[in-house]
């Protein structure tokens, strides 16, 4: 099928489907307003999962089209043009998905892909610590060999959606005195057992879609260890690489979405006659697209980081300006541009620092000396 055919077939698709009984759904949630319509965004979810929509680029055989990139960009791009809502199975059919397709084994694959590809079961990421944020290496949770099960101990922080999902992917110690990326596993952890607790962070927005989740002698088996024990490392930056690259082509629905709505409220309020809004609302829509250029090209992870997150931060200082004085009163509580200031602080800081995917790029990429440390 042209690419052509293909946009055209999604967009019939979801104006077909978005004018009926899930109507209302449109433009909700996303960053911060997770919380919104929760359930009936799952049934939406299972609705595209049903017709074909999800996984786009999985392999035939795992339950995708095989799509190519350019077909998944035209849909991504036409579910942004409908306004559908934010989707909500995207930690494991972006994220978890792939690195099973990756690195996991044919039985991994086969008791987890059609769960995902289905929204079966929803998935969270175990990586930060509270001592080990940007620093993924340092992670201290930890993890034994007990019979037919791993025992995992340990604290991990910033988990989104911890307190909806079925399942996690952990990033523990299992090789007894290892350091930094050495004896690392990355290991498929149930949510729904007595050695687990969740405990949701309430933010600045006042919602609650990150949490701490502490395990206590919690148990997963022997053979959900995906790629080799001890080699976890390569695995965490397999999905790191996932979530900061091509994934974030679904992150962008909801960037372009509030960038449109932004635009459209500068010309109602005439913030927009004011030239250097003007030009900021025109720089934005420009940085859009080269954020998408990136996600195409597959550039390096650290870099598309620093892009997105840089501009979503931006996006919501925007925001402020074009609002102008009202955005500093809440009669009523926090609105949609005061939801996407406060949230938007977190951008730069969560899933790698600015400053960590700086020197990653210096040393890593551009070949610079070490910085000094202690």
């Amino acid at each position: 099928m042209r690419v052509d055919d293909f946009r055209a077939s999604a967009r019939e698709w979801l104006a077909d489907n978005l004018a009926g009984e899930y109507r209302h759904l449109r433009g909700l949630g996303g960053p911060g307003r997770e919380h919104e319509a929760f359930d009936e965004r799952i049934a939406w979810d299972r609705h595209l999962a049903a017709a074909g929509w999800t996984c786009l680029g999985w392999p035939v055989e795992h339950g995708g089209r095989a799509a190519s990139l350019a077909d998944q960009i035209a849909f991504h791009e036409e579910y942004a043009r409908a306004d559908a809502p934010a989707r909500v199975s995207h930690i494991g059919e972006e994220l978890l998905g792939p690195t099973l397709l990756a690195f996991g084994t044919d039985e991994q694959r086969k008791r987890f892909l059609p769960g995902i590809r289905q929204v079966r079961e929803l998935w969270c990421q175990g990586y930060s610590e509270p001592n080990a944020g940007s620093d993924l290496a340092a992670v201290h949770t930890s993890a034994r060999r007990d019979g037919d099960d791993w025992v995992i101990t340990g604290q991990k922080v910033w988990t989104s959606l911890a307190h909806l999902a079925d399942w996690c992917f952990v990033i523990a110690r299992t090789e007894p005195g290892s350091q930094r990326h050495h004896g690392l596993s990355y290991l498929l952890v149930p949510m729904d057992q007595p050695g687990i607790e969740v405990r949701p962070i309430v933010q600045l927005t006042g919602t609650s879609e990150f949490n701490e989740v502490f395990f206590d002698g919690a148990r997963t088996a022997a053979d959900l260890v995906v790629g080799e024990p001890g080699g976890g490392w390569k695995v965490a930056m397999g999905t790191l690489s996932f979530e900061r690259g091509v994934a974030t082509l679904g992150q962008q629905v909801g960037f372009r979405r509030e960038l449109d709505a932004l635009a459209d409220l500068a010309l109602r309020n005439g913030a927009a006659e004011d030239p250097a809004i003007s030009e900021r609302l025109a720089r934005a829509r420009v940085g859009l697209e080269v954020m998408c250029a990136y996600a195409v090209r597959g550039t390096d992870a650290s870099v598309a980081k620093l892009v997105w997150s840089r501009w979503h931060r931006g996006l919501g200082e925007l925001a402020m300006d074009v609002v102008g004085a009202a955005s500093m009163l809440t009669p009523d509580g926090l609105d949609e541009w005061q939801r996407l200031f406060l949230f938007s602080r977190a951008d730069t800081i969560y899933g790698g620092s600015d400053e960590i995917q700086r020197n990653i790029i210096a040393e890593r990429v551009l070949g610079l000396p070490r910085e000094a440390r202690a």
